[in-house]
């Protein structure tokens, strides 16, 4: 580690290297003539964006490392959760961020954006690696659109960083944050019982038996409830209740089988009153908010082009503003929103056998 000399002044200007900083603000190379205040103003609200990517990726790998191990210590829970928290609000920052981008009007955006060339915000690998870093997966992208062969054009071209390119690629064949969470939901202690357990296979099946008889059970009341005031038909309404519990059927047994990870996220959230799960429900609900914040940045992004830009082509050929719409469509962490479909008041679930191993010695 490299000490600071003890003979020389530390100033803010020489730790923060702004001598550094504040002369990147010329465009590519030093532009000539130099960059109007408007085209400033471009340039310092993506670099600001791009510094941003840097520290989320910085908590999101934190948060991978952490819960990718085979066993989670109960104390880097509440870490992760900090990391993630971290994320949402950076990325609440970079939605309000895009209304500084607003005050630049159409035609003076105009003024100066075929100086941009063929560039474009689709190229920033640092979005991308955002991207795969939580576990967007190729055949979840709009349809037709590669940004990583892109990149690895870019690259093959001299136009990207060996570094960049080398991240990039390691992130691909590297597990993300939605492969370590599931792999760590699968591991939720359920009714007491762990995987490895010998009865570990007949509790969890009992659990799941219990949860569809609790979604079915409520349906019939709240059909029943709904037909005696006149609102709607028995049997579509039924019909509707049904197809409720053969998509939770599915959830929980994909294929006849037990899904152990779908099973430990719905009883995390079944039981969110049982002390040892505090934490758990916490970090799933804190993916959550990652997740939407990423989809609000999304969508004050698309209509920040759209204001701009109306409905033209990108600087790099995309469909612009709908490209940037359909992006708004992505979900990663899928399971912790179809989840919410299928919870039911707790107190018309079985009771949680063995409550003291989650911190109760006994529930009323």
């Amino acid at each position: 580690m490299a000490m600071v000399d003890e003979g020389k002044r530390l100033t803010y200007a020489g730790y923060l290297r702004l001598g550094d900083l504040l002369g990147l603000q010329a465009g590519p190379d030093g532009h000539v003539p130099a960059p109007s205040p408007d085209e400033q103003h471009f340039i310092i609200v993506h670099q600001a964006y791009e510094l941003w990517f840097k520290q989320i990726l910085t908590e999101l790998d934190a948060v991978v490392s952490g819960l990718g191990r085979s066993d989670v210590p109960e104390g880097d829970v509440p870490r992760a959760v900090r990391h993630l928290e971290r994320v949402s609000e950076i990325l609440r920052l970079l939605s309000a961020q895009w209304k500084v981008m607003e005050t630049l009007a159409p035609q003076e955006f105009l003024a100066f954006r075929d100086r941009l060339g063929t560039s474009s915000g689709f190229e920033s690998w640092q979005m991308r690696a955002l991207e795969l870093t939580l576990g967007l997966a190729d055949e979840q992208r709009v349809e037709g659109v590669d940004p990583i062969g892109h990149l690895r054009r870019l690259h093959q071209a001299g136009d990207m960083p060996d570094a960049a390119m080398d991240d990039l690629e390691r992130r691909l064949s590297s597990p993300s944050l939605h492969d370590v969470l599931l792999g760590w939901l699968q591991r939720t202690p359920i009714d007491g019982s762990s995987p490895g357990d010998d009865s570990d296979d007949t509790a969890v099946a009992a659990f799941v038996d219990g949860h569809l008889a609790a979604m079915r059970a409520h349906g019939a009341e709240v059909v029943k409830r709904m037909v005696a005031v006149g609102q709607g038909d028995p049997t579509a309404l039924s019909g509707r209740v049904q197809a409720g519990v053969d998509a939770a059927e599915a959830f929980l047994r994909p294929n006849g089988q037990v899904h152990r990870a779908h099973a430990g996220l719905l009883y995390i959230e079944s039981h969110r009153d049982l002390p040892l799960l505090a934490w758990p429900r916490r970090l799933v609900d804190t993916i959550v908010e990652v997740e939407q914040s990423m989809l609000a940045f999304r969508h004050a992004h698309a209509r920040m082009v759209e204001r701009m830009i109306g409905r033209r082509m990108g600087t790099g050929g995309s469909a612009g503003v709908d490209y940037l719409d359909a992006t708004t469509k992505y979900r990663v962490f899928t399971e912790l929103w179809a989840v919410r479909t299928m919870l039911v008041r707790e107190d018309l679930l079985p009771e949680p056998k063995d409550a003291a191993f989650y911190g109760f010695a006994e529930r009323r």
